[in-house]
């Protein structure tokens, strides 16, 4: 299931177009030669969330916004975009074989990487059920 999730989530993220019209990539794992703004689903790590009756995942994921500037706040509408569609991923997630149960935000983090190169790392955990 945490491999059908990472799938679900990244054709979610680049079925947007907001993001897919201010990003170079929307990719599982970071792109070695991208030019910067790129998101990437760069880890994910899944335990066991079964039931009686049927099995079940809770499914963390980390997402990457990479990006260049100076000023720390110059892609805050971008990183709102991001969040807000990943809060948006529809439960019903049938065709791919689960559903989501609940999909929250955990933790961000904020880097600067030299030559004004920037990253912002979202963490979330979702719990799905197969189907």
């Amino acid at each position: 299931m945490e491999l059908a999730f990472r799938a679900v989530l990244l054709a979610w993220l680049a079925a947007d177009p907001q993001l897919s019209g201010n990003l170079n990539a929307i990719v599982e794992e970071a792109p070695s030669r991208t030019a910067l703004p790129w998101l990437a689903l760069t880890a994910s790590a899944s335990i066991d969330w079964s039931h009686k009756t049927g099995k079940g995942r809770e499914i963390r994921v980390a997402l990457e916004l990479n990006y260049r500037g100076d000023d720390p706040l110059s892609e805050s509408a971008l990183l709102g975009a991001v969040e807000r569609r990943i809060e948006s991923l529809p439960s019903d997630q049938t065709a791919a074989g689960f559903t989501i149960a609940s999909l929250r935000f955990l933790k961000a983090r904020a880097e600067q990487r030299g030559e004004a190169r920037r990253a912002l790392v979202l963490e979330y955990v979702a719990r799905v059920l197969a189907v």
